[in-house]
């Protein structure tokens, strides 16, 4: 039997005020414990701050009453201090504070013998929404930080739980915090700000509430299992799943579209040791900053698709790079992330060169629960969306990056990645990897 390799595996569970994110985290730290993993918490770091001593009043004697310290609110207070030093000191000793202790346990994960699921409640870029763009700008550079190794690299998974104070009214409470009476109108801030500092991470999700509660909480938990390629049979049947819309152009002017995170895009796809597994690399960055990832895309014997993502060093990806299938060209995009409607979008603007098929193309992504028309009505206002695409192989990053003309001879063109029947019968599917392609799934 071959041997497995073990897995560490790094969330950032966000939010606002009553989001559910307690209850999540206790909900998902029995589920992956129940399946054999071993599950580590990062606390918050502004709660170990605040209850080792730290007041508001020790960095501000105009302050006045400090009695509440909750540390959901540790950001509204930051901004609240006088001076810009102290804004900037607390944020820059917190975050130092924060990446050590996470550091502890990434160590104590690669150092077990057992896959880890580490559990981060708040992350490194939840600080940046609390201080000025030029402050956060003048931390990065001094502390030789960026924002790709600590949003993208840092990180494989970044989940934002709404707060209840947006979409579930009738259920945010106040009870376990001490905040004023207009604790809505703070809660709904607090959790924009903490979504907006995640924006541009490649693996973030908005579990907004949508559902009730108890499928909220088993949605957060199947992103999770999504992302990482766990099969959970029924146990979490949620009707969460990815929709994709194209765009007409021209596309309005960047002042015209909420707060956003641009990154140049660059895929390319491999060959493979079995001749039908889809397999890809991607290069993703900002400002000379890049992550790097591979991904094999593969059905599940029942015929659900799952991708299986791996982070590379650079030095993996230039290595990988020698088995790129020259059948397809080079896909570069620039994709813009960005929220709206309390819902994360993710905007593919494909760029030259490419095969004319994908000239001028713009897709657009989000990953949502909304059903009934729902979702349409909370697309962006500002695009010209021209229809849905969700499930079309003509929209697939695959078939659009063929060199061949799709009904050419030697056309590779995919309709669905599907398990031949003959070989689940026989059940003889190479290192359960296996992956062909029927005939109907060749264009003519």
């Amino acid at each position: 039997m071959d041997s497995k390799e073990k897995r560490v595996y790094k969330i950032v569970l966000t939010g606002g005020p009553c989001g559910g994110k307690t209850t999540g985290q206790a909900r998902l730290s029995t589920f992956f414990e129940n399946l054999g993993w071993k599950v580590f918490r990062v606390p918050e770091t502004a709660t170990v701050l605040l209850s080792g001593g730290i007041k508001f009043s020790d960095l501000n004697a105009d302050q006045g009453d400090d009695t509440h310290t909750c540390a959901r609110c540790v950001g509204v207070r930051t901004k609240e201090l006088t001076s810009f030093c102290e804004a900037y000191r607390f944020q820059e000793n917190l975050l130092k504070t924060m990446l050590q202790i996470e550091n502890t346990f990434f160590e104590l994960a690669e150092s077990s013998n057992r896959d880890c699921l580490i559990i981060c409640d708040r992350g490194a870029m939840d600080a940046s929404a609390f201080i000025s763009k030029e402050q956060w700008e003048k931390m990065m550079l001094s502390n030789g930080w960026n924002n790709v190794e600590l949003r993208d690299n840092r990180y494989n998974q970044i989940v934002h739980m709404v707060t209840a104070a947006n979409g579930a009214e009738d259920f945010y409470t106040t009870e376990d915090h001490a905040c004023r009476s207009e604790g809505m109108e703070l809660a709904r801030e607090l959790d924009y700000n903490a979504a907006s500092a995640w924006v541009g991470h490649p693996y973030f999700d908005v579990i907004d509430n949508s559902t009730e509660f108890e499928k909220k909480i088993r949605r957060m938990i199947a992103s999770i299992c999504q992302k990482m390629g766990i099969d959970t049979g029924d146990r979490l049947l949620t009707n969460a799943r990815k929709r994709k819309f194209l765009v007409k152009g021209p596309l309005p002017s960047d002042e015209v579209f909420p707060p956003f995170q641009d990154f140049e895009v660059v895929h390319n796809y491999l060959t493979s040791n079995h001749p039908y597994m889809q397999a890809r690399l991607r290069k993703r960055g900002q400002k000379g900053h890049w992550s790097y990832t591979h991904t094999i895309r593969k059905p599940r014997i029942h015929g659900q698709i799952v991708e299986v993502k791996t982070q590379l060093t650079h030095r993996d990806y230039v290595n990988l790079l020698n088995q790129k299938d020259n059948s397809h060209f080079t896909i570069y995009k620039k994709r813009r992330c960005f929220l709206d409607n309390n819902q994360y979008f993710q905007l593919d603007i494909y760029k030259t060169p490419c095969h004319p098929r994908c000239n001028g193309l713009v897709l657009l992504e989000t990953y949502s629960a909304l059903e009934d028309g729902h979702l349409e009505e909370a697309l962006p206002k500002f695009l010209k969306i021209s229809c849905e695409v969700t499930g079309d192989p003509q929209y697939s990053m695959y078939n659009l990056s063929l060199r061949a003309e799709w009904n050419s001879a030697e056309s590779k063109f995919c309709h669905s990645l599907k398990v031949p029947d003959s070989e689940n019968m026989n059940g003889g599917i190479p290192n359960m990897n296996g992956i062909s392609l029927t005939a109907e799934n060749r264009v003519k």
